[in-house]
């Protein structure tokens, strides 16, 4: 058998950024995770989570298309931000609801009746980091480009009103899996929780001053 080289002969690590393998992407969504974790959705940048992984910022949209797609990988949801914003926003805004519960839903049962979604909405009640990606992942990403639309005044609020109904509705279907509404078929669930959501986007919220 013959000696490895050693000394001038020997083969050099390889420095500098990565090649655009397979090995690339995984190390984005590490990068991604951390940077994420560390800095929330909006102080993480393309540039610091290309930079982390030790490869070009076009890698990003190479791999992923961009932040936001990016961000919804490191969270394993099944869900193109994208698409489902344009599905629930055509058509009629009075109906709006019963288009984003129906979505919810299919994306929930379609995932294998929540998989690593349901292990993500357990984690957080525990940690703070999982707690503030969802948070962020559901207003940032999907909520609020949709009430911004459609929300006659105080968006925020409605925004937040919105992200409560479904995560309560994905803990108590998907996680905790309380009865009956964890059988319940889908049509029954859109056509219970939709006005309340309606409500939340379009309707009236009531008075914000206590005294009128």
């Amino acid at each position: 058998m013959s000696a490895q080289p050693v000394g001038p002969e020997a083969p050099r690590r390889r420095r500098g950024r990565r090649s655009g393998g397979s090995d690339t992407r995984a190390g984005l969504l590490d990068a991604a995770r951390a940077e994420f974790a560390e800095r929330g959705y909006d102080g993480a940048t393309v540039r610091r989570i290309a930079e982390r992984a030790g490869v070009d910022p076009a890698m990003v949209n190479h791999w992923f298309g961009g932040k936001e797609k990016l961000f919804v990988a490191t969270l394993e949801i099944p869900v193109d931000p994208t698409a489902v914003r344009a599905a629930v926003l055509s058509g009629d805004p009075d109906r709006i609801a019963e288009r984003i519960v129906t979505r919810f839903l299919m994306v929930w049962d379609g995932a294998a009746s929540g998989g690593a979604m349901a292990a993500m909405l357990r984690s957080v009640t525990a940690h703070e980091v999982a707690a503030r990606m969802l948070r962020e992942f559901l207003t940032r990403v999907m909520i609020q480009p949709v009430v911004g639309r459609v929300a006659p005044d105080r968006p925020a609020e409605r925004g937040a009103l919105v992200a409560s109904q479904l995560i309560g509705l994905a803990m108590m279907r998907y996680v905790v899996r309380m009865e009956p509404l964890a059988s319940a078929p889908r049509e029954e669930v859109v056509a219970t929780v939709a006005p309340t959501l309606q409500r939340y986007l379009t309707g009236n919220l009531g008075s914000t001053n206590p005294d009128s």
